[in-house]
C-alpha cells in the first residue's frame, strides 16, 4: 500500500513538472515585438557559369522583418564599375517608396561581363526610414556573392559546345574501316 502512494506521488511530481515545462514554453522570452522596420538584403548571382559577352542575372531581395513599414528604401550597388560590366536589363539603383512589414520585395538585374579573369562581387547598400516618424536614415548592407571567375567566351565555348563539326569529322573518318568491312560481308553473303 505504501508503494502505491509513493509512485502516485511520484506521477503527480512528474504530471506538475511537464506542466510546468509547456507553461514555460508559451512565457515571452522578454523580446517585446519590433515597432520598427529592419530589413535585411540577400544579393545573389543567378548564373551556375560567368562567361565574358554572355548574360550575368544578379538579384535582390530585402526582407522586412520588422513590425512596420520601411518607407523611402534606395537600393545602390556600386560594386559593377562600367569598364567591367554593361547593365543590359534594369539598374544597380532602385526604390521602394514603401515596403510592409513581414513582406520581401525582389529586384533583378541583368548585367554583360566585358572582361574574363577573377571579379569580387562585394555587397550592394540600402537605406530606409525605419518608421513614420523617423528623421534619420537606416543603412544596411547585403550578402556577399564573394570572388566569381569570368570566362573567357572561347574557353567557355570549347567546354560547352555540341561539337557538331567534331562528330561529324569522325563519323567520315570512320566510314572506311566500317564501311570496306561490311560491304566485303554483303557481297559474300550475297554469293
Amino acid at each position: 500500500r505504501l508503494e502505491s502512494v509513493d509512485r502516485r506521488y511520484s506521477k503527480m511530481k512528474l504530471w506538475k513538472a511537464a506542466l510546468l515545462l509547456a507553461f514555460a514554453c508559451y512565457i515571452p522570452c522578454g523580446a517585446e515585438e519590433e515597432s520598427e522596420a529592419r530589413l535585411l538584403l540577400s544579393k545573389n548571382i543567378l548564373n551556375l557559369y560567368l562567361v565574358e559577352g554572355k548574360d550575368l542575372t544578379v538579384e535582390y531581395r530585402i526582407f522586412n522583418v520588422g513590425g512596420s513599414s520601411a518607407l523611402d528604401a534606395r537600393l545602390k550597388d556600386d560594386s559593377f564599375p562600367e569598364s567591367d560590366f554593361t547593365v543590359v536589363r534594369g539598374s544597380l539603383r532602385a526604390t521602394w517608396e514603401r515596403i510592409a512589414p513581414n513582406s520581401n520585395v525582389t529586384h533583378a538585374v541583368i548585367l554583360r561581363p566585358l572582361k574574363s579573369g577573377y571579379f569580387n562581387f562585394t555587397s550592394a547598400e540600402i537605406s530606409y526610414l525605419p518608421a513614420e516618424g523617423a528623421a534619420e536614415q537606416q543603412f544596411g548592407y547585403s550578402s556577399s556573392p564573394g570572388e566569381g571567375g569570368i570566362v573567357p567566351l572561347k574557353e567557355f565555348d570549347r567546354r560547352f559546345s555540341p561539337h557538331v563539326l567534331d562528330w561529324l569529322v569522325f563519323a567520315i573518318m570512320t566510314l572506311p574501316s566500317l564501311g570496306i568491312p561490311f560491304l566485303l560481308w554483303f557481297g559474300s553473303k550475297t554469293k
